[in-house]
């Protein structure tokens, strides 16, 4: 059973094989949620990048299901190895992280740098974020 959790719709997930944006709102030990406006076949084999880290995640993924809603599709991709799982959810944490830091700033009027961020979200929810061997 894939685990998913939220993944912060501010920052953008591109899929392609057509090149349009999609947001991403989960994010799993072998997987990827996200809404679309395209409707994807499952089998396919799409792009994912998520360019908020440099160098930018880039990997293939196959979509898993694709289903109708919020006025568009969602779509659920599989990522084709253990390592691109791996890496995303290490991406993952640091996009989690930035959220936490901006949401601080603008919750508490805190400015965190990234290091102190890192490590309050750490301390906060490090034990909970989903694990790529579960």
């Amino acid at each position: 059973m894939r685990i998913f959790m939220r993944h912060p719709a501010d920052i953008p997930i591109e899929v392609s094989p057509d090149g349009k944006q999609a947001t991403a709102y989960s994010i799993g030990s072998g997987g990827l949620a996200f809404r679309t406006l395209r409707e994807f076949e499952p089998g396919t084999l799409v792009n994912v990048r998520i360019p908020y880290v440099s160098p930018a995640f880039d990997t293939e993924a196959r979509v898993v299901w694709c289903r109708p809603g919020n006025g568009g599709f969602e779509l659920g991709i599989e990522f084709l190895s253990s390592d691109d799982a791996f890496k995303a959810r290490m991406v993952e944490q640091l996009c989690h992280i930035e959220n936490y830091r901006q949401a601080v700033k603008r919750n508490e009027g805190r400015d965190l740098s990234t290091e102190e961020a890192a490590a309050e979200w750490i301390r906060a929810y490090a034990a909970i974020f989903p694990r790529t061997d579960a």
